[in-house]
C-alpha cells in the first residue's frame, strides 16, 4: 500500500470541508443578529488524555471561526461544551454529574446551547441516556465529526431541534481545521489517530476507530511552523504513536518521523505519546538516542507484570520481551527517564500475580507510574469476565503499589540532590516568588524565580530532592546535568 492509497482511505472530501465553511458563514451571520454589536461567549471544558485536549483545541479553532469568544466563566457562557473521556468509569461519572448540574442554569439562560462531544459521546448507550434522561442537552456528537461543527451548531441554531451525531465508522483524517492552542510554548501535534490493539479493557478503538496515520510531510511542516512560532515543548500524540504508518516502508514510520523533525531548526524539546510495548522496537530507541532534540523520556505502559495477565489482556507482549527494552533502552540512554501505566485488580489476577507486577517495578525502577484500579468499559471483552476479588483487596494492592514507587521516586530523586537540570519553566508555583520548571524526564523542579521567565529553559540546581516535586535553585548554565 502506497502512502497516497492509505491517506486517501481516510481523507475527508474537500468538497465536505467547502460545504462546513459555508454552515460556518452561515453561523456567524446567525449569531451577528442575535448578539448584535458583541460576541457570544463559549465554555469549553476538556476531560482525559492529550489526545481529547488536542481535540479540544480544534473545537476551539471552529467556535472561534464562527464567531464565538472564548471564557472560562461559566456563568457567561452561551455555549458550554464538555469534551468527554470514557477510558475510566470515574471520568464517565464527573461527567454526567457536571452536565446534570447545567440544568438549573438553562432554565434561567433558555438560550444557553449546551454541548457533548468525545469518546463517551461515541458510545451508543451515552448518546442514549443523554437523550432520554438529559433533555436540557441540545448537541451530541462523536469523535469522528469534529469538522462537522459548524452544521451542527447551524441546526441547533435555526433548526429548533437537537441534534445527535455519532457518525464516522472507523474514522477519518481532517487537515486544515482552524486551531486555537491552549499554550504559547507548549504545543501537541498528532500524528495518526484510533487504535488497533483491541486490548481487552480497553474503549478506545471502539470510540476512536482503527489505527490512520497523517501524511508525514503534513507532520513535519506542522513543527517546522510551531517552532518558528517560538514552542518549546512539542509532544507528538497518537494511541499508539509507534504504529505510526507501520505498514509503509522505513522511511515514512516513526523512528523516521522522529528523525525528521529533530532536524528542525530552532531549540525545542521533542515529545511523544503513547507508546506501546508490541511495536516498540530499537530502531525507536536508537532514534531517540541519537536525536538530540528527543526527550529522554519513555513512557512505556506495562500494565502488568504477569505473562497470563498480560495475554488476558491482549498486550501482545511478554515480562521477558518488556524487560528486553528496557535493558536495551538503558542500555543506549544510561540517564533515560521511563514511567508507565499499571492496572492494579485485572479480573482473575492473583496475588501472586501481582507479585510479579511489584517484581518489575522493583526491576525497572521508574521515575514515576500512573496507576489504576480495574475499570469494566462496556463493550470491552474484559467488562465480561469473572472477578471475583474483593474491591478491600484490589485496595491493598493498589496502595502496596503505590508505596513501593513511592520508595523507588524518593531513592531516584536523592540521587539527583546538587546535580543541575535544563528545565522549562512552565508556570508561577504555588509558594509566591517561586516557579514550577519540567527536565527533559518529566521531573517537576521548582525555585525562586520572575515570571518573566514562564516559556523558558533554564539551569537549575537540585537542592532539596523530594519524592515528587523537587526544589531547586538558579544554576551556571556550565553545570548543566543530562
Amino acid at each position: 500500500m502506497t502512502e497516497s492509497r492509505n491517506l486517501s482511505k481516510f481523507a475527508v472530501p474537500a468538497e465536505e470541508l467547502e460545504r462546513q465553511k459555508e454552515y460556518a458563514a452561515l453561523v456567524e451571520t446567525v449569531l451577528q443578529s442575535r448578539y448584535p454589536g458583541e460576541k457570544p461567549l463559549a465554555f469549553v471544558h476538556t476531560y482525559g488524555c492529550q489526545g481529547n485536549v488536542a481535540d479540544g483545541e480544534k473545537i476551539k479553532g471552529i467556535l472561534a471561526s464562527v464567531g464565538f469568544g472564548l471564557t472560562d466563566d461559566l456563568a457567561a457562557a452561551d455555549l458550554v461544551l464538555y469534551n468527554t473521556c470514557a477510558i475510566r468509569e470515574h471520568a464517565q461519572d464527573r461527567v454526567f454529574g457536571n452536565v446534570g448540574k447545567l440544568k438549573p442554569i438553562k432554565a434561567q439562560k433558555r438560550d444557553l446551547i449546551i454541548a457533548l462531544c468525545g469518546c463517551m459521546m461515541q458510545q451508543e448507550y451515552v448518546a442514549e441516556k443523554i437523550k432520554k434522561s438529559y433533555p436540557f442537552v441540545d448537541l451530541v456528537f462523536g469523535t469522528h465529526v469534529i469538522h462537522k461543527l459548524p452544521e451542527f451548531l447551524y441546526r441547533v441554531l435555526c433548526g429548533g431541534k437537537r441534534v445527535f451525531d455519532l457518525s464516522g465508522g472507523d474514522g477519518n483524517i481532517v487537515e486544515g481545521l482552524p486551531v486555537r492552542r491552549d499554550g504559547t510554548f507548549k504545543a501537541f501535534v498528532p500524528i495518526m489517530y484510533g487504535c488497533d490493539n483491541f486490548c481487552s479493557y480497553c474503549v478506545v478503538p471502539y470510540v476512536r476507530g482503527r489505527e490512520r496515520s497523517r501524511d508525514f510531510d503534513t507532520v513535519v511542516d506542522e513543527v517546522r511552523h510551531l517552532a518558528a512560532q517560538g514552542y518549546k515543548d512539542i509532544t507528538l500524540l497518537g494511541q499508539n504513536v509507534n504504529s505510526y504508518h507501520k505498514n509503509e516502508p522505513a522511511h515514512l514510520r516513526f523512528p523516521a518521523l522522529l528523525r525528521a523533525v529533530n532536524d528542525i531548526p530552532g531549540d525545542f524539546l521533542i515529545r511523544f505519546m503513547t507508546s506501546h510495548p508490541r511495536d516498540c522496537s530499537k530502531e525507536l530507541l536508537d532514534a531517540m538516542a541519537d536525536c538530540d532534540k528527543v526527550a529522554k523520556h519513555l513512557h512505556l505502559p506495562v500494565q502488568s507484570g504477569n505473562d497470563r495477565v498480560l495475554r488476558e489482556m491482549n498486550r501482545h507482549y511478554d515480562r521477558a520481551r518488556y524487560l528486553s527494552l528496557i535493558d536495551y533502552a538503558y542500555q543506549k540512554m544510561p540517564g533515560l527517564s521511563i514511567t508507565s501505566d499499571i492496572i492494579v485488580g485485572f479480573p482473575g489476577e492473583t496475588d501472586a500475580e501481582f507479585e510479579d507486577t511489584l517484581s518489575l517495578v522493583k526491576q525497572v525502577k521508574y521515575t514515576s507510574l500512573f496507576t489504576f484500579i480495574f475499570s469494566p468499559r462496556p463493550g470491552t471483552k474484559a467488562a465480561l469476565m469473572d472477578d471475583p476479588t474483593p474491591k478491600e483487596e484490589k485496595s491493598r494492592r493498589f496502595q502496596a503499589l503505590t508505596a513501593l514507587q513511592e520508595t523507588i521516586a524518593a531513592e531516584r530523586t536523592a540521587a539527583m540532590n546538587g546535580k543541575t537540570y535544563r528545565v522549562l519553566v512552565e508556570e508561577p508555583a504555588k509558594t509566591d516568588g517561586w516557579l514550577s520548571g519540567r527536565t527533559e524526564g518529566n521531573i517537576i523542579i521548582e525555585f525562586p524565580g520572575d515570571d518573566g521567565l514562564i516559556g523558558t529553559f533554564q539551569q537549575v540546581r537540585v537542592t532539596e530532592p523530594r519524592t515528587w516535586v523537587l526544589k531547586g535553585e538558579p544554576a551556571d548554565p556550565a553545570s548543566f546535568c543530562m
